[in-house]
């Protein structure tokens, strides 16, 4: 795998982080809604920077920050922030979530994270892709226990979890009066069980929550239509 991964308006090194740029990021950050009205975002465990830096291509945001734990992917991240075309809008901070929530005082409009999903690491080949996939450090409570605090009272959480544990992280966002009110399930071919769910969550609870279907491939490397159009704007080859 290359160590540097371009895409249209930028590059990001991946060399020293132990989450490589994967399909997940991209969709989230390609797919979450960025009102005009955003001027701050955060991209919680940002490994590369990926989401923070399709945020950055995206908006006009002022100050679009992020958090990584792992010492190796934050020092990626800040070069990644540093070369690209919107570094005075990117800042990183070396912090677990946790501190970073009980030391920071301001909130933010948007908050992002493609958040660890793997209950134990005893399946992934490395420590530090252990940490980064595993919940060990971060869970989904502490997530969003520490979104509870950061999100501005009309801002919006977007996150990708597996679909399968999609209904126990609406649950527990419910607990902290986060409601989705838009939903993205993806597929990777049209026969393939659901693999992913995109959330967007309020401090509002909707009636009617927008609901809708993905499907990536009609075969091996031949993309459906929807996706082509969702992530055009940062594949080279899309």
């Amino acid at each position: 795998m290359t160590n540097i991964f371009k895409f249209k308006d930028f590059e990001v090194r991946q060399s020293q982080s132990s989450m490589k740029i994967g399909t997940d990021a991209v969709l989230l950050g390609a797919w979450t809604k960025i009102p005009e009205t955003v001027q701050s975002i955060l991209d919680v465990g940002a490994g590369t920077g990926i989401l923070a830096l399709q945020m950055a291509q995206r908006s006009f945001a002022e100050t679009i920050d992020a958090v990584e734990i792992d010492p190796d992917a934050f020092e990626e991240c800040v070069d990644n922030f540093e070369n690209s075309p919107w570094g005075d809008r990117l800042y990183c901070y070396h912090s677990d979530f946790y501190s970073f929530t009980e030391e920071m005082e301001e909130t933010y409009d948007l908050i992002i994270s493609n958040p660890p999903f793997f209950e134990v690491s005893k399946n992934l080949s490395t420590k530090g892709r252990s940490t980064a996939r595993s919940q060990t450090d971060l869970n989904f409570e502490t997530l969003l226990l520490g979104v509870n605090h950061l999100l501005h009272q009309e801002g919006t959480l977007s996150v990708i979890v597996p679909y399968a544990a999609s209904e126990g992280f609406i649950k527990i966002a419910a607990r902290f009066d986060l409601y989705p009110n838009q939903i993205l399930n993806v597929r990777g071919h049209s026969s393939s069980p659901l693999k992913r769910s995109l959330i967007n969550f309020r401090r509002n609870k909707e009636e009617n929550i927008i609901q809708n279907e993905l499907v990536i491939e009609l075969e091996r490397h031949v993309y459906t239509r929807d996706y082509i159009d969702l992530v055009k704007d940062f594949y080279l080859k899309m």
